[in-house]
């Protein structure tokens, strides 16, 4: 519908805008969401965003967290993560950042896809933690 009205493609920021707007419209009956925008803006400028279940954003130029062991991932993300990372780098330290809140988080889950963007491709790979 965008690309047909605008005649161009919606950008990332624009895409997270409209998923804030769409939580906040249902506040007093929410979505039990926490999105990550995560894209390419017309620059080929990362551009990375978050929100809770009512649509308030956070916009960072480093990193975005959400989810039940957010707080177990902030501190080896702070540690690892560093500007300018190569698509190779960032795999390792999202890697070992979802690593380490699997083994402190029982709820989190087994596992992860990890997508990496990148002006020329996206990278996807599946993490497998611990089964027991």
């Amino acid at each position: 519908m965008y690309r047909l009205r605008e005649e161009r493609e919606m950008s990332p920021r624009v895409f997270s805008n409209m998923v804030a707007s769409l939580l906040y419209e249902k506040r007093f009956g929410p979505y039990f969401v926490e999105p990550l925008i995560a894209g390419l803006d017309d620059k080929n400028e990362p551009f990375i965003s978050g929100m809770d279940l009512i649509g308030a954003p956070v916009l960072a130029k480093d990193f975005v967290l959400a989810g039940t062991a957010d707080e177990a991932m902030f501190g080896m993300a702070e540690s690892l993560w560093r500007p300018d990372l190569s698509p190779e780098d960032l795999f390792e330290v999202i890697s070992q950042t979802l690593m380490s809140a699997f083994d402190r988080d029982a709820i989190s889950g087994w596992g992860a896809v990890v997508h990496v963007i990148t002006p020329d491709q996206v990278i996807t790979r599946t993490l497998k933690t611990r089964q027991d």
